[in-house]
């Protein structure tokens, strides 16, 4: 009977090795998997592109601008900026403010960061980094500057206020920049 004890005590250690390297290629494919979902959650947008052309970018923008007669809305600012990121998905989730933005401007993602900081572009625009990142420019159909908006004025707590992002984008639409819109039908 002892014997017997002690050659199922043998056998379950057999099977306890058969199992471990089992488990320990379960564990190593476990945290290969949670290693490569941490490396993509840190992997940062690309709303801006550090080699563009500003230039030439807003140029195209204003002329497409022109043609479907909308405004240009330039968001300056870079792929580093939180607060950027987070103006761009709540516009772009929010179907009101995205709809609106979409009937209104053309947008155009422009880029500061250490590899491009568009000095050029950015004086000719009268120096709108002054106002930190995000900020924005509206542009007419010919390129003028109509308005540069600090994006500070559009923050609620921790975020952005949906209300005021919209009354931003109402108040510098052509529509609300035509003077026919404000002259009573006769």
């Amino acid at each position: 009977m002892f014997i017997l004890h002690i050659y199922d005590g043998l056998l379950l250690i057999q099977q306890r090795k058969n199992i471990f390297p089992l488990m320990k290629k379960l564990l190593f494919l476990i945290l290969i998997s949670a290693f490569s979902l941490a490396v993509r959650a840190q992997e940062k947008p690309h709303l801006y592109n550090p080699s563009a052309d500003a230039k030439a970018d807003i140029a195209a923008a204003v002329k497409q601008a022109s043609t479907q007669h909308k405004n240009v809305l330039l968001q300056i600012g870079g792929n580093w900026c939180s607060w950027c990121i987070r103006f761009n998905d709540l516009v772009t989730k929010d179907t009101t403010l995205d709809k609106y933005l979409n009937a209104n401007y053309i947008v155009l993602h422009v880029n500061y960061s250490k590899e491009n900081e568009n000095e050029e572009a950015l004086a000719k625009l009268g120096y709108p980094q002054r106002f930190g990142f995000p900020v924005f420019i509206v542009l007419d159909g010919k390129g003028t500057r109509l308005h540069t908006q600090n994006s500070e004025y559009l923050e609620e707590g921790k975020g952005y206020s949906k209300d005021k992002i919209l009354d931003f984008f109402k108040g510098w639409s052509p529509g609300a920049l035509d003077p026919k819109s404000y002259t009573k039908a006769k």
